[in-house]
């Protein structure tokens, strides 16, 4: 598939390389247009099936990953992927977990781990990243 978002796609985010990222709450329906080739789910519980391919990051609500490392391997498996394809990141509300998450790509992506957080909140959505952890967990990532 070589085939990415657009720029006005519902919950895109531009990446400063041009890569375009989806976020998304999952207590929303799913926004029209096409569907993710793959997305990551950072959830307390498995999340439900879904027709496209999907990964499961153990993450419960307003949390850090339970598995800091596979995070770190997810994160950069989404954020190789987004050179091509559609990818899409979500939690439950679309802000916490998946604003830290896209915070953390920002970070693979070239932007300094302590501005990470800021990028995700001009570019994406003001209240992304909801906790103090959350920023912390950010601003100590590393690629």
């Amino acid at each position: 598939m070589s085939e990415t978002w657009n720029t006005t796609d519902p919950g895109v985010l531009k990446l400063p390389s041009g890569r375009l990222i989806r976020g998304r709450g999952l207590r929303r329906p799913l926004p029209d247009g096409p569907p993710p080739a793959y997305a990551v789910y950072l959830l307390g519980k498995q999340p439900p099936q879904v027709p496209w391919p999907a990964r499961w990051l153990r993450w419960p609500d307003f949390r850090l990953p339970s598995d800091r490392a596979e995070a770190g391997r997810v994160f950069r498996e989404a954020w190789e992927r987004s050179a091509t394809e559609r990818i899409e990141l979500a939690c439950g509300g679309g802000r916490g977990r998946t604003g830290t998450a896209l915070a953390c790509l920002a970070v693979l992506d070239g932007v300094p781990a302590d501005q990470a957080v800021e990028y995700v909140r001009r570019h994406y959505d003001r209240h992304a990243v909801e906790t103090p952890w959350q920023k912390r967990y950010v601003h100590h990532f590393s690629p």
